[in-house]
């Protein structure tokens, strides 16, 4: 379980985060969606280390994860796929794979037999082993993005908006790719501005205003929610139409 207790947290002397509290089950699809500098993305900076919060705790099942180093908090098993341009274009599918394991680079057979074990669940992974990144679709280098953030086994993926800038069927994409991340018994805490997307895909949504949780409920609830389409839908949807396998009709 991933616990946020009192955080605060921000950038040059403000406070994006206030007092956030926060609890994210093990093993679940977490999204968290609200309002342009809400601190969304900023939660995401704070769990991975690349943030720390000036006061308060962040906990992952009981250990102490505030007062880690982004490498220490990748070790701890918390990894991120970034927003966009996640992968080395230049580089091999392959080669990109091997960044993944950067901190277990010296165990090469494991190293190996890892990223072999991911491209049973993710073919391309093998399949376009030996060609650049560059020449990847948007949906295929998402999918190599999250194959190589789960390369050294973490608990748990964190998804910073990753569906920004794609196309209907390349969200579909991201849509299956987390679904089997999260089979893996990876946990999962995204932030999305899409909030349809998010809400169909999570087991448990959030909404945040002025650095706080303002709501938590099972996503389905919340998406069902007139107030939530008051604050995000209007009167009719405002994100692209997206092709959501098992979504509603």
């Amino acid at each position: 379980m991933i616990e946020f207790r009192n955080v605060c947290a921000g950038y040059g002397g403000g406070d994006v985060l206030q007092g956030l509290d926060l609890r994210v089950e093990d093993k679940s699809i977490t999204c968290i969606v609200g309002p342009n500098g809400a601190g969304k993305s900023t939660v995401l900076r704070t769990l991975s280390g690349l943030l720390s919060p000036r006061v308060g705790e962040i906990l992952l099942d009981g250990r102490a994860l505030h007062t880690l180093s982004a490498a220490q908090v990748l070790a701890a098993g918390v990894a991120q796929v970034p927003q966009q341009g996640g992968l080395f274009g230049g580089l091999s599918i392959r080669d990109n794979m091997l960044l993944g394991g950067y901190l277990v680079r010296r165990q090469r057979r494991e190293l190996n037999k890892r990223i072999d074990e991911l491209a049973e669940v993710f073919p391309i992974v093998a399949e376009r082993a030996l060609d650049k990144a560059a020449d990847l679709s948007g949906g295929q280098r998402r999918i190599v993005e999250f194959a190589r953030a789960l390369v050294t086994e973490p608990s748990v993926i964190l998804l910073d908006e990753p569906t920004l800038g794609l196309d209907p069927k390349t969200c579909a994409t991201v849509f299956e790719t987390t679904q089997q991340v999260n089979a893996l018994g990876t946990t999962v805490l995204m932030v999305e501005q899409n909030v349809r997307f998010g809400l169909q895909l999570a087991d448990h949504g959030v909404v945040m205003e002025r650095g706080q949780v303002l709501i938590s409920q099972p996503a389905d609830v919340l998406l069902g929610r007139s107030d939530m389409a008051s604050m995000f839908f209007g009167a009719a949807p405002t994100e692209p139409a997206v092709d959501v396998p098992g979504g509603p009709a």
